[in-house]
């Protein structure tokens, strides 16, 4: 295990470290809030805006997968050589998404691309946790939720105007300069020290069980009513086989001796409260980063550019909270400043139903940003919690476990979204979605999102509500187990 030193900054000790997770976490970052915005400029090159869901549910799908499993490797082979590798195939995938020559084979990368994106937030964040105190943590939170304020307002913007130029293939090229230095910096400035132990096996069965269940699951919700009728033998095949497939997944998680994913954890309250909460988030962050540019461009009538800085309030909300969440949550407990938090989300999610066909686009960012704010508040706390409860050597399944429910939350939201949707607009010549249909369709997106907001908000009344110093002990405890 790597010691722990003073001193938090990027000139302090493990200030190249620090660099090291601010670059690789800018990749996703940045991933997150630039491809959103020239969504729509890719299906009107590429065609087939139906399937535009499945450009963010495939990628939070093998996101999500791999989530577990790079956890696990953390705790088995290393933090260092698990996240070199995620960047690596990262940046594969990136290069393919720009070389695409139609949808299907731009979903084929965004798979490639997913793969690679589940090591590094979920390792950079285990690497935190491994290297900072609780109350470091605090001030470290401060540098990444910098990274997150940046690409929120770079992302879209950036996003809107390769769009309006016609180039959004570098939306994704843009990503290898960026990753080459976070390998540099990675490979350069951290000396991992892990303690000798039994290099455990991978449950790579339940993998493919996870994998197969959730693949049949979105692609039931996003291709029925499309490719086939809701109540057809195929149809309702898709989701019986699906279903059979994730309860076999459970099954084997319960007997396996190495679960990739350990639904014990899931018995301790804290853990259980902070997965059920990030599963919540997921939802909510990515329904809206899919759907809003779409509503800016298509319902209201504004340009990509216009669109990305809608949703820009939204994505500098989460870092302008998240980089004072640790100052409330050592001074008035995990619980609290996750209620906080999540009330906001409530407030900004309700505020969303007054949004009709020519709403002001003011509102829907002052909306966006309330949401981010709340976001913020809630996911630190949250996270940190769990982490906090765990010892060393399971800190990298406990991050896992929680980036897995954020990521399956996003992909099974955008999916469910896109189902909505899809039912409910039809295209135009030139295959995009006529206004109407659409202002109806995002009404009731809006609607399902202030519900999954009621439900964040009860979950994290079940996180624990420590002070300062009993987090502080816990945390200290945890570390010298370890």
């Amino acid at each position: 295990m790597p010691e722990r030193s003073s001193g938090v900054g990027l000139r302090s000790e493990r200030g190249p470290v620090l660099l090291s997770q601010m670059l690789a976490t800018g990749l996703v970052a940045l991933d997150s809030t630039i491809i959103a915005t020239a969504s729509t400029s890719i299906a009107k090159d590429l065609g087939h805006f139906q399937q535009l869901p499945w450009l963010f549910s495939v990628y939070l799908l093998a996101q999500a997968v791999v989530v577990p499993i790079y956890g696990r490797l953390a705790d088995v082979v290393g933090r260092k050589n698990t996240l070199l590798f995620g960047i690596a195939l990262f940046l594969l995938g990136s290069i393919l998404c720009g070389a695409a020559w139609s949808m299907p084979v731009l979903i084929g990368a965004r798979v490639i691309q997913g793969l690679g994106a589940g090591a590094v937030l979920p390792v950079s964040m285990t690497i935190t946790a491994d290297l900072y105190t609780l109350e470091e943590r605090a001030k470290v939170q401060g540098y990444l939720a910098s990274v997150w304020a940046i690409a929120s307002v770079v992302g879209p913007t950036l996003g809107g105007v390769f769009a309006q130029l016609g180039i959004w293939r570098w939306i994704f090229w843009i990503n290898i300069p960026l990753g080459a230095v976070a390998v540099f910096m990675l490979w350069r400035s951290y000396h991992e020290k892990r303690a000798s132990a039994e290099r455990e096996p991978i449950d790579y069965l339940g993998a493919v069980l996870l994998a197969g269940g959730t693949t049949l699951l979105l692609l039931g919700l996003l291709e029925g009513g499309q490719a086939w009728a809701w109540g057809s033998a195929l149809g309702v095949g898709i989701f019986v086989l699906a279903a059979a497939l994730i309860a076999a997944f459970v099954y084997v998680e319960l007997r396996v001796k190495h679960p990739i994913f350990s639904l014990a954890l899931l018995k301790r309250r804290v853990v259980a409260a902070s997965t059920v909460a990030s599963l919540m988030i997921g939802v909510v962050v990515l329904g809206l980063s899919t759907y809003v540019p779409i509503y800016a461009q298509n319902v209201l009538g504004f340009g990509a550019l216009i669109a990305g800085l809608a949703l820009a309030a939204l994505t500098i909300g989460w870092p302008a909270a998240a980089s004072q969440a640790g100052r409330l949550y050592l001074r008035w407990g995990f619980r609290v400043t996750s209620v906080i938090g999540s009330l906001l989300v409530v407030l900004g999610a309700g505020l969303t139903l007054m949004l009709r066909e020519h709403s002001s686009i003011w509102l829907v960012a002052l909306f966006c940003f309330i949401i981010g704010c709340g976001m913020g508040f809630t996911a630190v706390p949250s996270l940190i919690a769990a982490q906090s409860s765990a010892e060393y050597h399971e800190r990298g399944a406990v991050t896992g476990t929680n980036m897995f429910a954020r990521s399956m939350g996003s992909a099974i939201g955008v999916a469910i979204f896109g189902a909505v949707v899809n039912s409910r607009v039809t295209l135009t010549a030139a295959g995009v979605p006529e206004g109407p249909g659409l202002a109806n369709a995002m009404h009731l997106v809006y609607t399902a999102i202030f519900v999954v907001a009621l439900v964040l908000l009860v979950s994290v009344l079940f996180l624990p509500g420590h002070r300062r110093r009993e987090i502080e002990q816990t945390d200290t405890g945890a570390a010298v187990t370890a």
